[in-house]
């Protein structure tokens, strides 16, 4: 491995590639959403929440007791049906003999087990019913690049997060390129599209409060100099060495490249360049710009630029041949000279020898 600085301008770091150099340059781990949990098993269940309205039914074992008078008459059983009420900031409700009963945060069948114990000793036996009108607690926000970003509520069967990305719709751009980021509690992580389809592990079940944002990012490289075309060219693909980079741009010109001399452009965390045991005193920004040389010439080479990893926004300068340059230098020289007597004629059999050299 051979490394030198440079000083033109901007410092950089240039690198030889080689099978050493590619355990630097290693693809970067995604990150995954199975840190959260909710991959395996059925849906998590889902407390009551600030602002849930519910509505509460109370039976009693027989009539004459707290709620259900002797001379019910026809009613149709021995309960009674609260009015529907609001989990408030406190995060109670209020239960006729029972008072105030906590309720967000605890489980539907916790709540109903306390307001049990409450009437125990005044209602005949009392069973509690809970029922939850609107969970207002229990949605989860969807933004981005889908259809029609909203708050999904979740259900008693549970969401996944392709679920809640089709509630919203669906995604408005390519599969390809498009990342889902989850935040819940503080935490975020962040995932390709294509991984939550191909890996079932991935597509875990939601909680309230989650937020999902949809975000398609478009990445692209450019080539420059002596390639085939140059341009700014889109990855589409879900990766590219830069093998096949080289190959998108139309590969080296015969007529005009040094295939010992192409040059990606990249700026690299200082820690993995002094990895490299490359002076790094002079770089101030935890980002150092590097160029990382392959010499196309030299057949190991070939298989190295077919695990070197492309990254968003890099430059691939493919560097003209001294031929060329010494060309284009005699072109300068004809047309200057082109009123002396003889030079012209010189600078044109030279340059036409350089190209028979080439050849």
């Amino acid at each position: 491995m051979t490394t030198k600085d440079r000083r033109v301008g901007i410092d950089y770091a240039l690198v030889d590639l080689s099978k050493n150099v590619l355990s630097y340059f290693t693809a970067p781990q995604p990150t995954s959403f199975k840190g959260f949990g909710g991959g395996r098993g059925g849906a998590p269940e889902i407390p009551l929440g600030y602002g849930d309205v519910v509505s509460v039914a109370i039976f009693e074992a027989q009539s004459g007791g707290l709620f259900i008078p002797s001379d019910a008459g026809s009613r149709p059983g021995n309960y009674i049906s609260l009015p529907e009420q609001t989990i408030d900031r406190n995060g109670t409700i209020t239960i006729p003999y029972a008072g105030r009963v906590p309720a967000a945060g605890r489980l539907k069948e916790t709540v109903e087990q306390d307001v049990e114990d409450r009437l125990a000793s005044r209602a005949i036996e009392p069973q509690v019913v809970i029922t939850t009108t609107t969970s207002r607690s229990s949605q989860v926000a969807i933004l981005g690049d889908v259809n029609n970003p909203q708050r999904v509520e979740i259900s008693p069967a549970g969401e996944r997060v392709l679920d809640v990305i089709s509630a919203a719709g669906g995604l408005t751009t390519n599969n390809i390129e498009t990342n889902v980021t989850l935040q819940r509690r503080g935490k975020t992580a962040t995932v390709a599209y294509t991984t939550l389809l191909k890996n079932p592990a991935e597509n875990i079940y939601v909680a309230p409060d989650d937020t999902i944002s949809i975000d398609h990012e478009r990445r692209t490289f450019l080539a420059l100099g002596a390639a085939g075309t140059s341009g700014r060219f889109d990855f589409e693909e879900s990766n590219l060495t830069l093998g096949e980079a080289i190959a998108k741009a139309g590969g080296l010109r015969d007529d005009r490249a040094d295939p010992a001399q192409v040059l990606l452009y990249r700026l690299v965390p200082k820690k993995t360049v002094q990895a490299m045991h490359v002076d790094t005193t002079r770089f101030a920004s935890e980002m150092v710009p590097v160029i990382i040389r392959a010499n196309m010439r030299d057949p190991a080479t070939l298989f190295a630029v077919q695990q070197f990893k492309m990254e968003d926004k890099d430059i691939i300068y493919i560097s003209n041949s001294d031929s060329v340059e010494l060309v284009k230098f005699l072109d300068i020289v004809n047309s200057v000279s082109s009123t002396v007597s003889g030079v012209a004629d010189d600078a044109n059999d030279t340059r036409n020898a350089v190209q028979d050299l080439g050849n």
